[in-house]
């Protein structure tokens, strides 16, 4: 296992033990990256231009705080490449390239968590519903542009609403259950409003839009992110009735059909194992559940998630970032040392050819202290039409990051090969 210490960084454990992660730090300029040993110097520290803080990032890395946001949530860009960021605080920001100043474009009640442009329309995802308004580039909207397109399952629980806009031009939501146990599927022989725990796809062939049902199985799916070939990935935080250590947060790779087990199925060990919190029979098997594509720390809180251009450089396929946990050791409650707390950072994934399994490394770490104080959490991800990473935080410094490469655009020329290995 690669540990990373600073004064921002404690070990971290994330990485398969069932193989190598090689990502190579090297700028641009450099004509071939070299496979290196497990190296903490390897990672440098870095100045987050903007604020008084220090991370650990690639060498030659430039990380920036942009803009202050009041609880950002998750970015996506729109067809002339503004970007939308929806947020806790009932508001949708707007940013034009190059993304250095953001205005409020419209405040929605029901946090409007995802924000998705489609054609000349903007669509918002709140907690019970979808929504729509007529939308041009750099136009005014107001609450009352915008009409509801179909009723999301609501309540009490889990209230984000991830949106994201299909290869097929269709709109993908995802929803988490209530609780840690709760009787929820997304299908059949499922009333509507317990259609909650995965991924409803819109139906709009109809003249009312419908719900469909697309994967299910899920405690609480936040970042979703199509991959080139067009298959959908999907973040998931796991219960945290189970305490500290198990089990494991989950990427996977989800299919029309897919199911992942949850609430009646966690993924320990390598198996389904049957969770006794809840008595219900299960609607589907514990043998048709799809195993993760890989596994984070039990409460590391993965949210957003992002495919960068095959051509990238960056030698991985996917960022995410990792919320970091509240619970503590040794049972995972609140109430232990906050320096056990699980801490956030930004990962990179590696799939495999066919995209079923890969391997996970840091990419930037730093964002809690050896106390456990934090001073930033990152939530959001997105690789910009600029060429650029960017990540939020929603909390401690709150507000838009960029991730740049000396500066320039996170493309061919720029390297992240660099070998680690850890626990699965």
């Amino acid at each position: 296992m690669l540990a990373l210490s600073s004064p921002f960084t404690s070990p971290l454990a994330f990485l398969p033990a069932s193989g190598l992660l090689a990502l190579s730090l090297a700028i641009a300029g450099v004509a071939q990256a070299q496979d290196k040993t497990p190296n903490a110097s390897e990672l440098s520290r870095v100045d987050v231009a903007g604020t008084e803080h220090r991370v650990m990032a690639p060498p030659g890395a430039r990380i920036e705080k942009v803009v202050a946001l009041d609880a950002p949530r998750l970015i996506s860009f729109g067809v002339d490449g503004e970007m939308f960021i929806g947020s806790q605080a009932d508001k949708v920001y707007r940013l034009a390239p190059p993304y250095d100043e953001a205005e409020v474009l419209v405040e929605l009640d029901g946090y409007p968590h995802s924000v998705v442009q489609r054609g000349d329309s903007l669509y918002v995802a709140t907690t019970d519903g979808l929504y729509r308004a007529k939308y041009q580039s750099g136009a005014d909207l107001g609450e009352e542009d915008f009409e509801l397109v179909a009723e999301i399952p609501g309540g009490g629980g889990h209230s984000s609403r991830s949106l994201t806009l299909g290869p097929d031009g269709r709109l993908y939501v995802s929803l988490g259950i209530q609780g840690n146990c709760s009787d929820q599927y997304i299908g059949k022989d499922y009333a509507f409003e317990d259609w909650r725990g995965g991924v409803m796809v819109l139906d709009e062939s109809g003249d009312t839009p419908q719900w469909q049902p697309y994967a299910t199985g899920l405690r609480n799916p936040i970042g979703m992110a199509w991959s080139h070939d067009g298959v959908l990935y999907i973040n998931n935080n796991g219960p945290d009735h189970w305490g500290y250590a198990l089990p494991r947060e989950v990427l996977v790779r989800a299919e029309r059909g897919s199911f992942f087990g949850m609430p009646w199925f966690q993924w320990v060990d390598g198996e389904f194992k049957r969770d006794d919190c809840i008595d219900s029979q299960p609607p589907r098997k514990a043998s048709e559940a799809t195993p993760p594509v890989v596994t984070f720390p039990a409460r590391s809180a993965p949210m957003g998630l992002t495919f960068l251009p095959e051509d990238s450089g960056l030698a991985v396929d996917m960022i995410t970032a990792l919320h970091g946990s509240w619970g503590t050791q040794p049972d995972g409650s609140a109430a232990g040392d906050p320096s056990t707390r699980r801490e956030p950072a930004l990962m990179s994934i590696r799939l495999s050819d066919d995209g079923t399994e890969g391997e996970v490394g840091p990419l930037i770490t730093g964002f809690q202290n050896d106390q456990g104080q934090r001073w930033a959490r990152p939530i959001g991800v997105a690789y910009g039409p600029d060429g650029a990473l960017y990540f939020t935080s929603d909390e401690g410094e709150t507000g838009l990051y960029r991730l740049t490469i000396d500066g320039q655009p996170i493309d061919a020329d720029t390297t992240l090969d660099k070998a680690t290995d850890g626990e699965s």
